[in-house]
């Protein structure tokens, strides 16, 4: 088993990159938890991101939400559009940004991915304690709070 390294600063980087990791996986599983219904853990993520949105969404907006790339959410809500799952409106503030909301089949299926999400969920949450999974949340969210922080400056070489 490899050994945590001990100074806070090197256990910030070890826990950022197991977090990359857990994403990563998190959304290979998903593909396979959802493949039955037709969503791959990409489309689900901005289908689930748009909804619980309550309100249509642009690419640039996910983009940020998520912190993926504009390109990317945008190749996979055109995909989401063509499956007839979401439509596109028009964006008061960007003439060409619309923004995608859910149709009665992106709803449907929402709720069907979502019921499947929350027994997975379950199972992963079982036997783990509670306040020791808010301490992480909260951490993880400090962390991301402070990556807009000011960054150091190289030294001249």
């Amino acid at each position: 088993m490899k050994q945590i390294r001990s100074s806070p600063a090197a256990s910030v980087s070890d826990l950022m990159t197991a977090a990359q990791r857990l994403q990563a996986r998190r959304l290979a599983r998903a593909h396979t938890l959802l493949a039955p219904l037709g969503l791959t853990g990409a489309r689900w993520q901005l289908l689930d991101a748009i909804v619980r949105a309550g309100e249509p969404q642009s690419a640039p907006q996910l983009a940020a939400t998520l912190g993926l790339t504009r390109q990317g959410v945008q190749k996979q809500l055109d995909l989401l559009a063509a499956d007839g799952l979401l439509g596109a409106q028009p964006n008061p503030r960007h003439r060409r940004s619309p923004r995608y909301g859910p149709g009665a089949a992106g709803q449907r299926l929402h709720a069907s991915a979502s019921a499947l999400q929350a027994a997975w969920d379950a199972r992963l949450a079982a036997g783990l304690p509670a306040a020791e999974l808010a301490d992480a949340l909260g951490i993880l969210k400090a962390l991301h709070a402070r990556l807009d922080d000011s960054l150091p400056v190289s030294p001249a070489g």
